[in-house]
């Protein structure tokens, strides 16, 4: 219910910037990635069907979007990113990173360590893009995960070694972000806003301190 007043906030905020939007597969992954391991998949092999649940899903994007510019962006088009924002069109990318059966093996496990925020990370990076803002269904970062933990902080602010630092035991971003961001030439700070208010959104994309910033250090 949630999508359509984002996809208008979308659209207003295009009126004064210039965005690429990148979608993930949400509960959908998580319940994917719970068959996938049933059935003995690799880590690769997971992060492939992950990677496709997120094309059903810019797919979804893209038709309430279409008539605003939106469009699907599939990977070997990435060269002609600058050409779409420049003609005023919204690139839909996937954000799982397109590393397959070549995925890092994870620590632990077999779920990949690189998944969407990642993705996404690396794609804003790699494009020297001005703001990378996380839409996430919570205010922001907390100490702990506040749908099960009522007594959870919220977190305004702070580094990427503070975070790390503190070892919290639920982390709205992906914890590969926060050792990427360390080493990054461009994007050095990160803002996580909650996509469940629209209007943050815009705010966020004009400078606005609004949900968590994260910076490198």
């Amino acid at each position: 219910g949630a999508v359509f007043p984002l996809c208008d906030a979308i659209v207003a905020a295009k009126k004064k910037h210039k965005m690429i939007l990148g979608v993930s597969g949400g509960t959908r992954m998580r319940h994917t990635l719970a068959i996938g391991l049933d059935l003995g998949l690799p880590t690769g092999g997971l992060a492939q069907v992950v990677g496709a649940v997120e094309e059903q899903n810019a797919a979804l994007l893209q038709a309430i979007l279409s008539k605003n510019g939106g469009i699907g962006m599939p990977r070997e088009h990435f060269p002609e990113l600058a050409l779409y924002l420049e003609i005023g069109i919204i690139p839909i990318v996937i954000c799982m990173p397109p590393y397959h059966f070549w995925e890092e093996p994870p620590e632990e496990g077999r779920i990949p360590m690189n998944g969407p925020d990642v993705g996404l990370y690396l794609t804003a990076e790699v494009l020297g893009a001005k703001n990378l803002i996380f839409l996430k269904d919570q205010k922001g970062l907390y100490t702990d995960d506040p749908a099960t933990n009522p007594k959870a902080k919220f977190i305004p602010q702070a580094t990427a070694d503070e975070i790390l630092s503190a070892n919290y035991p639920e982390l709205i971003i992906e914890e590969k972000v926060l050792h990427y961001m360390k080493s990054a030439r461009h994007i050095r700070q990160i803002q996580i806003v909650n996509g469940l208010e629209p209007a943050l959104l815009e705010r966020a994309m004009n400078g606005e301190h609004v949900g968590t910033i994260i910076r490198a250090g």
